[in-house]
């Protein structure tokens, strides 16, 4: 059978995480640089082989002191783990709904993660090309990754919150 390799269009895709702060409002977090290898049998994303990173590097929240703690050895550790990866081992079809299932590794550990997914289907834009559209949601605990540092509030509770929202808007070109 035969095969379709496609990419990440940067200009239309975004990687996205809310996590609670104060427990009470969410911080809104994106990857600016990412890469992916997505290789599909024809054009159907069942079964598709997906391998995605991200540079923990290009982390921001809108605020560079607090990009700079998710950096540093408190959160991520960018500077003995420099990629957030991801390598699909499913990506099943029940009815209208999407699964992917894959091994996500953070901060030097491996789990994996079920992730519900919707495919947009196939459209031709102006220039003739061949995209796809892929919303991946979900969420995860990042305590399960090692991130592990928190601060108490004088009103009980904690400054951020164990569940990580993820949003991944992805936009691909087929190749």
């Amino acid at each position: 059978m035969a095969t379709t390799k496609w990419a990440i269009d940067p200009t239309h895709t975004e990687i996205g995480f809310k996590v609670k702060h104060m427990m009470f409002t969410n911080v809104s977090g994106t990857f600016g640089t990412y890469d992916a290898t997505i290789t599909t049998e024809d054009d159907k994303f069942e079964n598709a082989d997906i391998e995605f990173s991200a540079d923990i590097n290009s982390i921001s929240t809108n605020n560079t002191d607090r990009d700079n703690h998710l950096k540093s050895g408190d959160f991520f550790d960018a500077e003995n783990h420099p990629k957030l990866t991801f390598k699909a081992t499913s990506f099943t079809k029940s009815g209208d709904d999407y699964e992917l299932t894959g091994d996500l590794s953070l901060r030097g550990v491996t789990k994996s993660v079920k992730l519900p997914a919707e495919f947009s289907g196939l459209m031709k834009d102006p220039w003739g090309n061949t995209k796809a559209g892929l919303n991946i949601s979900g969420k995860i605990n990042r305590k399960d990754w090692g991130l592990n540092w928190n601060s108490a509030l004088e009103t009980g509770g904690v400054l951020v919150g164990e569940e990580v929202k993820l949003n991944i808007e992805l936009q691909l070109i087929k190749l």
